[in-house]
């Protein structure tokens, strides 16, 4: 594989936005935000290293306070953060990049000691997820959520908005709603974890209610050409399942190619979904129902992400495990190039070590 033939080179118009090529920079949580969740100036440099990505989409960026699942996890709710953000995105541009902010609430993936005043999380409905949250004083036992009230709802829509305003005024290309992997979103639109019967569940048409209703705030504020959703179909991280995910996930992203959006991005099964029970519907099963650019994520190598392209299966593959070690990730790709092996040890929390110094080809 080079650059000269493979699709994973050649740009791309994809809404708005003018990719030079087609390898994405997944979104990384690495909890490295500095003091209130405000980016900091090692993460300036991290994403400074990796502007050569066709795309960058940002690691999962908090809404609210609310929203906190994680220590050192950047938010995109208060001056500081939005001043903060904005170095980093000042950076990937003056390295001739492209970054779209990921717009994040876990709900119940989360613990009193993340939340202000210590509340309980929210959720679409009061079920313990099983597993352990991640606190400061290290893992905890995730709690029972507290069910959202039915007023509570448009206030949730509403942060999303203001979010989406503060990317821009971050200096964002745009933005990605974060409707996987078991949070907010994710959790009202299957069933498995929304057991509401009022407007925002039971029925799928419900259940669909609060990520379109999110979508249309987010758009209303960027247009649809500068946003991007991603899912997880058969995703079980995060203690998720759905009883018909074929139908669920297929009827949503029907929904969502009548959007215009910028790009869809779908997570194919992972071993551990297929281990935990996870349905086997790889992102190509979903090809023919969405209109618009499709990027899929899953540990996809170069020679595997040339394929999905060559074969029509993905116009854009997102690449995480490799973008964390090799920051020069397309041009290794581009010159089949050895890569560096990422450090699992230093992937959550620390300092630069296994963050912002692995080497460039150039210096390897």
């Amino acid at each position: 594989m080079t650059a000269t033939d493979s699709p994973l080179f050649q740009p791309l118009k994809m809404g708005a936005l003018n990719l030079p090529n087609r390898v994405v920079m997944a979104p990384l949580t690495r909890n490295r935000a500095g003091p209130d969740n405000v980016p900091q100036a090692l993460n300036v440099e991290y994403y400074r290293q990796r502007a050569s990505a066709g795309l960058i989409i940002s690691e999962a960026t908090q809404i609210c306070p609310e929203g906190v699942g994680y220590p050192s996890t950047p938010g995109i709710h208060s001056k500081a953060q939005v001043a903060g953000w904005k170095t980093v995105t000042d950076a990937v541009h003056a390295a001739g990049g492209r970054i779209v902010l990921q717009l994040w609430h876990v709900g119940r993936i989360s613990h009193p000691s993340l939340q202000p005043d210590g509340q309980l999380p929210v959720a679409p409905s009061a079920i313990k997820p099983a597993g352990k949250a991640l606190t400061y004083d290290g893992p905890q036992d995730f709690v029972t959520p507290r069910a959202l009230e039915a007023h509570e709802i448009p206030g949730i829509i509403e942060q999303y908005r203001r979010a989406a305003e503060n990317a821009k005024r971050a200096g964002f290309d745009g933005v990605e709603v974060h409707n996987a992997n078991g949070y907010l979103l994710d959790q009202f639109l299957r069933d498995g974890s929304n057991h509401r019967s009022d407007e925002w569940g039971g029925s799928l048409e419900n259940r669909m209610r609060l990520p379109t209703a999110v979508l249309e705030a987010v758009i209303s504020v960027w247009g649809a050409d500068r946003v991007g959703i991603r899912l997880s179909p058969s995703g079980t991280f995060n203690d998720m399942h759905d009883s018909d995910p074929d139908a669920t996930f297929g009827t949503f992203i029907d929904r969502l190619s009548g959007y215009g959006l910028a790009y869809l991005h779908l997570m194919d099964p992972s071993d551990s979904d297929l281990r935990h029970g996870g349905s086997p519907l790889p992102a190509k099963h979903f090809r023919s129902r969405f209109s618009g650019a499709l990027m899929v994520n899953a540990e996809y190598d170069g020679h595997k992400a040339d394929a999905a392209l060559r074969n029509g299966e993905a116009d854009l593959v997102s690449f995480g495990r490799l973008f964390i070690a090799n920051p020069d990730l397309p041009e290794r790709l581009a010159q089949d190039a050895p890569l560096n092996t990422p450090d699992v040890d230093t992937f959550y929390g620390g300092d630069a070590r296994g963050y912002t110094d692995y080497p460039a080809l150039s210096a390897a």
